[in-house]
Order: C-alpha cells, then structure tokens, then sequence
C-alpha cells in the first residue's frame, strides 16, 4: 500500500478538508492522510492575509521562491516543501469522551505516535515549546529540545447530530531545509512589520538524526493504526 500521497501544496490542503468533511458527513469514522508537496510554499492562516503589509510580503515570499497559500487551521507562517512529511488525522469525538478535553486529547492523539515512533528509531524525543521555532506552540513534536514537528487543529460540528470531528494535523520536517525555511518566514514577518523572528538552530530534521528518513514512514503509519485502534478509532 502506497501510504505518501504526493500533492501540490494547495491540492494538499485541499485533501486535508475532503477528509473533514468526510467525516462531518458520517461517511468515515476516522481518516488519516500521509502526505508529501510536490512543490515549496509558505503555508499561513488565512487570518494572516488582512494584515496591512501582506501583499507586499507575499510578493517579496514569492521572490524568494516560496509561494504564499493560505490554510483553514490556525497557527503561524509555516514552510511547506517536498522535505516536509504531513500528517492529517480526521475524526468524531468518540460517544464517551468528554468535549472539555477533547482538544489536548486531540493533540496527544497526533502526537503520541509520533512520540513512539522517535522513540523507537532511538532519539530523545518530547512535547514542548521551543524558543526561536516558527508557529511555536505546546505540542510541538521535538527531538533534542528542537523543533521536528509543528501542529495544529480545525474542529467542526455536524448538524444531525451535534458530534464535534475535528482535523488535527502535523507537518514533519524530514529533510534539512532549516536555514530556507526560517530566511522566508523571517522575510514575511519583516516585511508585514510584525515583530515575531525565528531561528534555524530550533529546528532539527530527521535526516540530521537518521539515514533513510523516508523508509520508515511505514513504521509511522503502523504505529497510528495500532494507536487508534486502542482507542476505539479503526481506520477506514
């Protein structure tokens, strides 16, 4: 089974929300979406495109050869790239789980096979916020106290039923493009006069760590399976 889809950025956005709606729609339980671009563009929440500055910053991202696209979830700038692995899982609030913790059970659920799956390929590897990191946040996916994995969450409800379903995504940095990557976002933010800069030193890609990054995705995709299963979440 083929399990990296290879899209280009916009197109893999776009396949992030067929999964969501699938799910509101009651036709999938619970999805997961492995894939890779095609092609290089800095990522933003579509908040980000009223600020006064931001036409001229999309201009300058794209000069640079980094295309702006703009996305449903939230969050800060973040670089996409044929280096990134994403990682979408998509599903309905399980009947007995409760709606005040859905959130963080959202994210330990993306993110605790991340965790096992670092762990296993033998690297010290835990959640946290990291000084310096583009789109920072609490469950940032790190190797070495640098960021490997940034996340984020869109959350819906359906009609008919009032079920919450939400679309919790991550975006793996596999291969070392650390130093393009924060020379673009620091060049959005610049150039919108926003105050926020990042560093390449609070990154850290898979492939300054493990040889074959690629090859053990597979290992990845097995480790979400045997998860969600647990947890009452079969794939579909």
């Amino acid at each position: 089974m083929q399990r990296i889809s290879r899209f280009g950025v916009v197109e893999g956005l776009d396949a992030e929300r067929r999964l969501l709606d699938q799910v509101q729609r009651g036709e999938v339980g619970c999805g997961l979406l492995f894939w890779r671009p095609v092609e290089v563009a800095l990522v933003m929440p579509q908040r980000m495109s009223r600020h006064a500055g931001f036409d001229e910053a999309q201009a300058r991202c794209a000069a640079l050869g980094w295309p702006v696209a703009l996305r449903d979830t939230g969050g800060e700038p973040v670089p996409q790239s044929p280096a990134v692995l994403n990682v979408a899982l998509a599903y309905a609030l399980p009947p007995r789980e409760a709606e005040l913790t859905r959130i963080e059970r959202a994210y330990l659920r993306l993110c605790q096979p991340m965790l096992d799956w670092l762990t296993q390929l033998g690297l010290d590897a835990g959640l946290g916020e990291v000084d310096g990191a583009f789109c920072d946040g609490r469950y940032n996916v790190n190797i070495e106290q640098r960021k490997l994995v940034g996340t984020a969450q869109r959350w819906r409800r359906r009609r008919e039923d009032g079920c919450h379903v939400v679309l919790a995504h991550g975006a793996v940095l596999m291969e070392n493009q650390r130093e393009s990557m924060v020379d673009v976002v620091n060049a959005f933010y610049e150039t919108c006069g926003l105050p926020d800069r990042c560093r390449a030193t609070s990154h850290i890609a898979l492939d300054e760590r493990i040889a074959d990054t690629w090859a053990v995705v597979d290992r990845l995709w097995d480790d979400y399976r045997v998860a969600l299963a647990e947890a009452g979440l079969a794939l579909e």
